[in-house]
């Protein structure tokens, strides 16, 4: 069995915290959440926020990222997104989307051999729950189960 990763919109950490122990994650809240199927919250978001925003990777992976809410020993977490990873996939159209899909699969953590094409279109739902997130006043989390 693999590690399920959740992204989705909640007004708050209270809010994004409540579905730790939901069985089906926030969609189970009635949340907006797109799943991102072997997409970690850590290493490959911070890879996507240094192509999004031009900062140095070291710089992203050196904030501290603690969990908003954990349980069962550490085998479920919700943790906050940056609010600048938010921003980038909010603002960037379908062409810029396109345009880091590119780089973003030839990363290691991709096994360096992910379909472009197919990365683009999960950035693609992934800015448009950014963008949701945007107008409701929403931050960005990940839910994750092991």
């Amino acid at each position: 069995m693999g590690v399920l990763f959740d992204y989705f919109a909640a007004p708050d950490d209270d809010a994004a915290a409540a579905t730790i122990d939901l069985v089906g994650g926030p969609a189970e809240a009635s949340l907006p959440t797109v799943q991102l199927k072997g997409v970690d919250p850590f290493v490959q978001l911070g890879t996507l926020e240094s192509l999004l925003t031009g900062v140095g990777y070291d710089a992203i992976i050196e904030r501290d990222i603690a969990p908003v809410a954990m349980a069962g020993g550490g085998t479920r977490l919700v943790v906050a997104l940056t609010d600048e990873l938010a921003a980038a996939l909010s603002d960037a159209d379908e062409a810029r989307l396109r345009e880091v899909a590119e780089p973003w699969s030839r990363t290691e953590e991709f096994g360096g051999g992910a379909d472009p094409a197919d990365l683009a279109t999960v950035l693609t739902d992934f800015a448009e729950l950014a963008r949701t997130a945007t107008t409701r006043g929403d931050r960005l989390y990940c839910w994750v189960c092991v």
